[in-house]
């Protein structure tokens, strides 16, 4: 059976490009060898098996403002997207950032489901996992949970076993369910229409909404484009990338807590203030930079459901690059943060990327120019586990994962934590960044300094550094 693609699934396909490709892509890191034949098994029976879109291919579809739709494969094999090699040598941390930057630059085939993991042998005395996953088939937040139901919470858990056959496809044909979600959608409006004929109070409220949605579209529209930089320009096809040390979360909420601000403030604040130190360094002119982040619209406790989706929206959030001061900077951030979650942006914007999902996609790609051209680049911060995951009984030393570039955006920042540690990573455009391994180490030093601080903004005597624990060195 297929089923009807949602038009912001659609809109997130039709974003493709060969500068920017809309792939999701994860590294798990680990400290000893894995056993293949046992994480293909679990690939299969946890992801495949539960999740339909992992079998499933993208159609277009013949008729002008339908989204696409997705089929089952009738040839899927595992053994198409589940691939083994060895990280050339020396295996080092550098040979593994290489191969990661190489496959981000390849497009998946449409006439087949949209992912492929790579199990790498040979990451010093360790291995790594490399998935590529279409930004089609869900958000961020919920392929990094995909990801993580992959493993357990001890060594000893066995894989899945007797798991229940998928679900058939409900709603019979694609038209008779388009047909029947506009009956359900005009049904609720005339509901709430008579609601708000015996309610004054309710409809002051819609209209109210309404208005704050309308003027909140504007003001996005409205936001100027980013200036060419050092580090914003006409995206390439090569990619780098590079991570942070191992920081300490409770090093990194001990700051946070002492000036009545988040991790992410104090995470962004040291990005910011990496960002300006490189644009210093490379002669570019220093100004504030707008951030694109992602909203997340999805409750972090309920089930995600089998066919996955995107629904998140996007937020501006302007970078203080150009505030001179670690502190200052951490300031600006947190008020500025605090003005975005107290607004209406992250709907608003979903509900842009769902329309535009249905134009053609001339106009979309002018859509998707118009907003993308506003940012620099795209920050996404995925919180993780608490505790030591395994997969096919391997502790999980490290978790990355980076989110797309669209249109004209060619830097994605990732923070993600687990198990008590928070890794920064880094997707650059390598003709803009050659070096994006500068960038990090400015940004652990960012919050050595930031530690330096107490509660007043005085800074303090120097003391050891507060947040990096150690660099993912590879043990040979």
């Amino acid at each position: 059976m297929s089923s009807r693609m949602s038009t912001a699934d659609a809109a997130w396909l039709h974003m493709d490009r060969p500068s920017n490709l809309m792939v999701i892509n994860s590294v798990l890191l680990f400290d000893e060898p894995i056993d293949v034949a046992r994480v293909t098994e679990v690939i299969g029976e946890r992801l495949v098996h539960r999740y339909p879109r992992f079998r499933q291919r993208v159609v277009e579809s013949d008729w002008p403002l339908l989204p696409p739709r997705w089929e089952a494969d009738p040839d899927f094999a595992l053994e198409h997207h589940v691939h083994h090699r060895a990280l050339p040598a020396p295996g080092d941390r550098a040979a593994l950032e290489e191969l990661v930057g190489d496959l981000m630059t390849m497009p998946l085939d449409r006439n087949r489901p949209l992912w492929h993991t790579y199990i790498v042998d040979g990451y010093g005395d360790g291995a790594a996992i490399v998935t590529r996953m279409h930004h089609c088939i869900a958000d961020g937040i919920a392929l990094a949970r995909v990801m993580l139901s992959l493993t357990d919470d001890r060594p000893d858990a066995a894989t899945d076993a007797g798991i229940a056959p998928p679900e058939p496809e409900r709603g019979g044909s694609p038209a008779r369910r388009l047909v029947a979600g506009t009956a359900r959608t005009a049904a609720g409006a005339a509901r709430r229409g008579a609601h708000a004929m015996v309610s004054p109070a309710y409809a002051a409220g819609l209209a109210g909404a309404v208005g704050r949605d309308a003027a909140t579209l504007v003001r996005l529209l409205l936001t100027p484009a980013d200036a060419a930089t050092a580090i914003k320009g006409e995206p390439r096809i090569s990619r780098h990338v590079a991570w942070s040390s191992a920081l300490s979360l409770a090093e990194i909420k001990e700051i946070a807590h002492r000036h009545d601000a988040t991790v992410n403030d104090v995470l962004l604040a040291a990005v910011s203030g990496a960002l300006r130190h490189y644009l210093q360094d490379h002669g570019s002119a220093v100004a504030e930079l707008q951030a694109m982040v992602p909203f997340n619209l999805r409750p972090l406790d309920e089930p995600l459901p089998r066919d996955l989706g995107n629904r998140f929206g996007l937020v501006f959030l302007p970078l203080p690059v150009g505030t001179s001061g670690s502190y200052r900077r951490l300031l600006e951030v947190h008020k500025r943060m605090r003005e975005i979650k107290d607004g209406r942006d992250g709907a608003v914007s979903y509900e842009v990327l769902s329309l535009t999902g249905l134009a053609p996609e001339r106009i979309e790609r002018r859509i998707v120019d118009l907003f993308s051209a506003k940012a620099t680049a795209v920050m996404t911060d995925v919180p993780g586990p608490a505790q030591p995951v395994y997969l096919a009984g391997v502790p999980v030393r490290t978790v990355l994962v980076w989110a797309p570039t669209s249109g004209h955006i060619g830097m994605s920042v990732s923070i993600f934590s687990y198990r008590g540690e928070v890794t920064v990573g880094l997707m650059v455009d390598a003709a803009l960044v050659p070096d994006p391994d500068q960038i990090v180490r400015r940004l652990e030093h960012e919050l050595e300094l930031l530690a330096q601080f107490d509660a007043h903004g005085r800074r303090r005597s120097a003391r050891r550094k507060p947040a990096s624990r150690r660099r993912d060195v590879v043990r040979r």
